[in-house]
């Protein structure tokens, strides 16, 4: 009746050769990028008339600040939300203007953009059958019409996504490659690995695909998953639907036999027994209809997309059509309208199994990767993860839980990426924060084309510094990369600018010397290279600045923890450790104490605010959930 929606995965490397293939393949003319139209949400739309009237970018950033995080949420419920908004409102009249003019181009659209994923294919060259957009500095062609309308007209539309998981499940093959020095078929690995259940079990799933959210890892936990059957059903079941309605409360007790599997008809038992009587999947609702029924899979598929769409007069059709059918087969006519209920209930919620058995394959894969070869899955997840410097920090925290030491950054061992090293982890010269790929592919080129750097002059003098600028040593002196050169990172800060300037007479003279201007030979040193740096008597940075500077540039500390520093203060009030905290049953009262590491602030339905925090201590980190009552005291 339709076209079926084509959805494929690719590794996020590859995502553009396969677009290069279609259009190879199919024709330039007749391949074709989507276009979707973005439009003037709160927060943008904010931003833009503060802009447009003169504003300020920190004063429209504090006033963007109050709208509270939530998805589409419009400039009223943001008010209603958020008394301070309306506050400044009625006290500042700039704002009272913004706001104004922000209600009336809500909802408006912004701008054109090319769609994620989407791609057409066409028959025709596609500037003759549909009209064209082609975005600025590009060469792109791009339908003008947005997704909804070409399906409606008939074109085949299909979604090429990057998934990071794949290119995570390439990089870790890569890496166990070098250790065992044979290619893992990560086809071929067994589906019933005891060790990558004990982790499903236990709900460890940080940087599992589809796994990673406190929820769904709290229903792993409480479901105990023993077949790769269930993982495909927690995948189909973890969506707001099936947890609203009670469907994953009776899959978790029926599958550990506290609840009792019951079948309307025995027929009913070879099509549900895989998901303990639950009808979960869209497949089983058509294949129930067929055995039942004595429908057609044809006839099926429109009883279950009427099911979807739970239109009323359609479903009393469909009703009549499906206990008729059943009758016909012999099958008691009351019997068939309660399964008719059962399935209508169920459909709403269905999800396709064949989509969750794809995606429950790359979790089982990513989770069959970590348990297995834990230091190599977890650097390629802190690789991928090197330029957001908050879920680098939560995943080497997460790699330190299981018990790998991370090595700090260093100029003569690092790679651009994190590596492993003896099952140890080497932080990747990519996690220092305005380290730009140039200028780490120099530093390595120059340093695997010769040798290792001798001292920080050395280094200067070797490397590129329009790539490898005063910002650049500047961070990997904070990061503890350079602190296998001689000097302490106070030292070489201080006496970096005359560093760099001698490293450019020494560039200069060799320069000079190749243009045969001057008799200089090119083997020339500068004041002391072969020898070393000589630096001025300066003592190191305090512990305290030490560390506040490897957070700003890597995000998280390195060389210590801030609370080593409390040692005294700690062992006086004899806290119970994060790890522990969470055995602990009961309204007894218990004393932690930790670092802050982030916090959220969110408002409740009811409009009280309240705050989820994560704190770490040496060993473990923990969330600590602020209620209403509290967070209006504290």
């Amino acid at each position: 009746i339709t076209m079926p929606d084509i959805d494929i995965d690719f590794c996020i490397e590859g995502r553009d050769k396969v677009i290069e293939y279609v259009r190879q393949k199919y024709g330039h003319d007749k391949v074709c990028q989507i276009i979707t139209f973005g439009t003037m949400m709160a927060k943008g739309v904010i931003k833009d008339v503060a802009r447009v009237l003169g504003l300020p970018f920190e004063d429209s950033n504090a006033i963007t600040e109050l709208v509270p995080d939530q998805l589409k949420i419009t400039l009223k419920e943001a008010i209603e939300t958020e008394p301070r908004l309306s506050e400044l409102i009625r006290t500042n009249q700039t704002v009272a203007k913004v706001f104004d003019l922000a209600f009336r181009l809500e909802g408006i659209t912004r701008h054109a953009s090319k769609h994620a994923a989407g791609i057409v294919i066409s028959p025709e060259p596609i500037s003759d059958v549909l009209p064209i957009y082609i975005p600025p500095k590009t060469s792109d062609l791009v339908t003008q019409y947005a997704m909804t309308e070409l399906e409606y007209l008939g074109y085949l539309k299909m979604d090429f996504l990057g998934l990071k998981n794949l290119t995570i499940i390439k990089n870790t093959l890569d890496l166990i490659e070098k250790k065992i020095g044979k290619k893992l078929d990560i086809n071929k690995i067994p589906l019933d690995d005891p060790k990558t259940f004990e982790l499903l079990c236990k709900g460890q799933t940080s940087g599992v695909f589809q796994l990673e959210s406190e929820g769904i890892k709290d229903v792993l936990r409480r479901l105990q998953p023993a077949y790769f059957e269930d993982i495909i059903a927690v995948n189909a079941l973890y969506r707001p639907g099936p947890l609203g309605s009670g469907m994953v409360d009776d899959f978790i007790e029926r599958k550990n036999g506290r609840q009792k599997i019951e079948y309307i008809f025995p027929e009913l038992q070879e099509i549900l027994v895989e998901t303990y009587g639950v009808i979960v999947y869209q497949e089983q609702v058509m294949k129930i209809a067929s055995k039942i029924g004595g429908y057609s899979l044809g006839e099926a598929d429109i009883l279950r997309r009427a099911m979807g769409k739970k239109k009323a007069d359609e479903m009393a059709k469909q009703k009549d059509i499906f206990v008729s059918k059943a009758k016909n087969l012999s099958f008691d006519e009351k019997k068939a309208t309660e399964l008719f209920d059962l399935m209508a209930f169920f459909a709403g919620y269905g999800f396709n199994k064949s989509h969750s058995a794809a995606y429950a394959l790359i979790a089982y894969q990513t989770a069959y990767l970590k348990s297995n070869y834990k230091s190599e899955f977890m650097a390629c997840l802190i690789s991928l993860e090197s330029t957001a410097a908050e879920q680098m920090a939560f995943y080497v925290s997460e790699a330190k839980e299981m018990g790998i030491e991370i090595l700090p950054p260093d100029i003569n061992h690092s790679e651009i990426n994190f590596s492993v090293v003896d099952e140890k982890i080497r932080f990747g010269l990519l996690g220092i924060k305005n380290v730009g790929l140039a200028a780490l592919e120099n530093i390595l080129q120059e340093r695997n084309k010769k040798n290792k750097f001798k001292n920080i002059l050395d280094l200067a003098k070797r490397v590129d510094l329009r790539t490898c600028n005063k910002r650049v040593f500047e961070n990997l002196i904070a990061a503890g990369a350079l602190d296998c050169l001689s000097g302490n990172r106070a030292q070489k800060t201080e006496e970096l600018p005359k560093i760099i300037e001698k490293a450019l007479e020494h560039k200069k003279s060799l320069l000079t010397g190749q243009m045969g201007l001057f008799e200089v030979p090119l083997t020339s040193t500068v004041d002391g290279f072969e020898e070393g740096y000589l630096f001025q008597d300066l003592p190191e940075w305090p512990d305290k600045l030490k560390l506040e500077k490897e957070k700003e540039v890597m995000g998280l500390y390195v060389s210590a923890q801030p609370m080593d520093y409390y040692t005294k203060h700690i062992k006086w009030l004899q806290p119970v450790r994060f790890q522990d905290a969470v055995k602990i049953s009961g309204q007894e009262t218990i004393v932690c104490i930790g670092a802050l590491k982030s916090s959220k602030v969110v408002t409740t339905k009811k409009g009280d605010r309240m705050a989820f925090m994560q704190l770490e201590d040496a060993q473990s980190q923990a969330e600590v959930i602020v209620f209403p009552k509290l967070f209006s005291r504290v």
